[in-house]
């Protein structure tokens, strides 16, 4: 068995950059769970996404190397660009389904725009887990439905702070956002999961369904710039539409091939 297989670099205008995600177009069935598992675990990206048309609609599924998870952002990035730009997709505007619901995502010039549910975050105190994930205490912490959200004072605490990946894989969550006021964009961030599989996500979308509700009520603004500080770097243009948040960003095709199983 061939499987169609695309590397594509996302939130980022040049390959290298952003967030690498793998893409696999099926047919209209999906392979066995445990396939498309040992697929991601083989890619040993932070995501490999794999979908299908079927009697109309588009379905997306999302992997880590270790687990399936309910949402990915630069992973529908990067399956919105290989169906645009190599699968022969000639609409502007596509919509998943998906364990999240229903993801719109439209093509913007050289843009693509995602629209994805917002998610609500409710202000916690800190608790014992907690203690010790990172070196720099927060001045705040948030619970969303899948990840923990800690707020710093400035970009530089973000860029330097130090982190035990063995106590943040034992928060009960999808992973841990750390975020703080940008110095040339509205807000920064970083987005560690190692109990996911992925020790530090060079360019989270998902996590931007926090970020953006939480800067907005912050800064008052409805339109937010977005930079993720890892190595590889990632930049999003996000706004605030209530129930709903869209994230935009640019991608770039590395490789294109096959999967011979």
């Amino acid at each position: 068995m061939n499987i169609k297989f695309y590397q594509v670099d996302a939130f980022t205008e040049q390959v290298f950059g952003g967030n690498p995600a793998g893409v696999c177009p099926l047919n209209r069935d999906w392979l066995d769970d445990a396939l498309m598992q040992n697929i991601a675990m083989e890619n040993n990206l932070a995501e490999t996404a794999f979908y299908i048309e079927k009697n109309g609609p588009y379905y997306i599924r999302w992997f880590t190397p270790t687990v399936e998870v309910d949402l990915c952002g630069h992973a529908t990035l990067a399956t919105a660009h290989v169906m645009f730009n190599h699968e022969g997709c000639k609409r502007n505007d596509i919509v998943f389904e998906s364990r999240s619901g229903k993801l719109f995502v439209r093509k913007e010039g050289e843009y693509i725009t995602l629209n994805f549910p917002t998610d609500e975050i409710k202000k916690i105190d800190i608790e014992e887990s907690m203690e010790g994930c990172f070196d720099i205490k927060p001045v705040q912490i948030y619970r969303g439905k899948t990840d923990y959200l800690f707020v710093y004072k400035s970009e530089n605490e973000i860029q330097n702070i130090r982190f035990d990946l063995d106590k943040i894989a034992k928060l009960d969550a999808r992973g841990a956002i750390i975020t703080a006021p940008g110095m040339n964009v509205d807000f920064v961030s970083r987005f560690f999961a190692p109990q996911s599989g992925v020790n530090e996500d060079p360019v989270t979308g998902s996590a931007h369904t926090t970020l953006v509700p939480y800067w907005r009520n912050v800064l008052g603004k409805d339109i937010l710039t977005a930079m993720q500080l890892s190595k590889r770097r990632g930049e999003l243009k996000c706004k605030y539409l209530n129930d709903r948040v869209e994230i935009s960003g640019k991608a770039k095709t590395y490789l294109s091939g096959e999967i011979i199983i």
